[in-house]
């Protein structure tokens, strides 16, 4: 199974400053429209509608903001720019792999501004394929609570999970896409407070970087890439 990767922490600490911020709600909004239009808007149906209300939450977005954003997404109500996702692929500094996700009322202008980071930091956009083949989408867990890491995959192996790490006091349980509600619930059955549940392109071998400085120029590279304000979420294939 794939190592622990160190952006993949970074970017959970980041969420949580973005949320204080403001700036997350605008980039669930965009999730909660999508998944709306594409899979209606009962969250008793429609499973990855449910999971990016329930991070809608997390994030203590008001409820009026959730309904309305599902409103748009089913056509109830008018308003508001048609997004469609995207995925652009490409290597950063020192040869990283890198995986991004967007939704973009443009995609030429979004193409333009994921390109220019790549040139920015040294890297380059690749075609498609490229780099995918690199990593695996899997279901993404993370959660906290007062067991031991060999106790909670005991109590999860009921569950369809691949793996379960415990890495600075915050558990990481993976599996196939089609099982992350069902992981979710498991978790929360074993007395964890889940903290995110999403679809990720994880690593199916990430790289260790030989020093401080190269992180650094990485995880700068992949914080701007982040920034971004149609990116949606930022994948790389470094570990430990």
């Amino acid at each position: 199974m794939s190592g622990h990767s160190k952006w993949a922490t970074i970017k959970h600490k980041k969420a949580k400053e973005d949320s204080k911020r403001g700036k997350v709600f605008t980039k669930i909004i965009r999730e909660i429209t999508v998944a709306a239009r594409e899979g209606g808007g009962d969250v008793t149906r429609n499973a990855r509608l449910r999971l990016i209300v329930e991070k809608a939450k997390a994030a203590n977005m008001p409820s009026d903001n959730v309904a309305r954003a599902i409103k748009k997404g089913t056509g109830e109500l008018a308003g508001g720019a048609a997004y469609e996702p995207c995925v652009y692929e490409g290597y950063g500094p020192f040869g990283v792999a890198i995986m991004v996700e967007a939704l973009s009322d443009n995609k030429n202008r979004t193409a333009s501004d994921v390109r220019h980071q790549f040139t920015k930091f040294g890297g380059a956009l690749a075609e498609a394929g490229a780099v995918a083949w690199m990593f695996e989408r899997k279901g993404v867990v993370k959660a906290t609570g007062p067991i031991t890491e060999d106790e909670l995959l005991e109590k999860m192996l009921d569950y369809n999970i691949d793996d379960v790490r415990l890495e600075d006091g915050m558990f990481t349980i993976t599996c196939k896409m089609q099982d992350l509600d069902s992981v979710k619930k498991g978790a929360e059955h074993c007395g964890l407070k889940v903290e995110t549940a999403e679809l990720e392109w994880v690593a199916k071998a990430p790289i260790a970087l030989e020093d401080q400085n190269k992180e650094e120029a990485v995880f700068k590279f992949l914080d701007a890439l982040d920034d971004l304000d149609d990116v949606q979420n930022v994948f790389a294939n470094v570990g430990d």
